[in-house]
């Protein structure tokens, strides 16, 4: 929790009291439905929470835009995100129930009023958003047929609206075919060693009426 605060000095006395919540929240659900890996809830506050909010690093999502979080699993990184920016909409969806569960109960208990969940497939989803976020679902083509037609027109951010994408290890060949990607390494945003090869890839994506 103390590396939230020190990247996140601006939190309120709520957002604070938010984070500091999940710890219990998720081991007490881990315990009924394994959505996080044994050996990472001990480490959920760096793998988890503050790997999510690495994407409020490179754009802080503004009041009044919706967010689409694909295959979010326990709430990854929708959840933390959710927290972050309160009065942004968020849509959390995944193709396995009980994990929808998860999020709608942890949702429920942190007061998240920005943040809805439903067990949907993202080809099946009929919103358009200002960004799509993910965890590592699949690869980046695949993705992208999931979500291409699903970004507004409008822009709220610096950022063009698209896609942000926590991945891992060398995307040379995975981003070939996506030549106006940009990745941004998080070891030069975070100082713990479970970055050094973690990212966040920003695919800006046109809008399709």
């Amino acid at each position: 929790m103390e590396e939230i605060i020190r990247y996140f000095p601006d939190l309120t006395e709520q957002q604070i009291e938010q984070f500091t919540n999940l710890e219990a929240l998720y081991k007490d659900w881990n315990a009924k439905i394994n959505v996080i890996s044994r050996k990472d809830i001990d480490a959920l506050y760096t793998k988890h929470v503050l790997h999510s909010l690495a994407i409020a690093k490179v754009v802080p999502f503004m009041p009044g835009a919706s967010i689409l979080d694909v295959g979010t699993g326990g709430g990854f990184p929708g959840i933390p995100l959710a927290i972050l920016f309160p009065e942004t909409k968020f849509y959390l969806i995944d193709i396995i129930a009980k994990k929808i569960k998860v999020v709608q109960e942890v949702a429920a208990a942190l007061g998240l009023e920005n943040v809805r969940a439903e067990q949907k497939r993202a080809e099946l989803v009929n919103e358009d958003f200002d960004f799509i976020v993910s965890r590592a679902v699949t690869n980046m083509s695949d993705f992208v047929k999931w979500v291409k037609d699903r970004t507004k027109k409008k822009q709220l951010h610096d950022l063009k609206n698209g896609i942000l994408y926590l991945k891992g290890g060398d995307l040379t060949e995975e981003l070939q075919d996506f030549p106006k990607a940009t990745e941004y390494n998080l070891v030069e945003i975070f100082n713990d060693e479970f970055f050094e090869t973690k990212k966040v890839v920003h695919l800006p994506l046109k809008f399709k009426a």
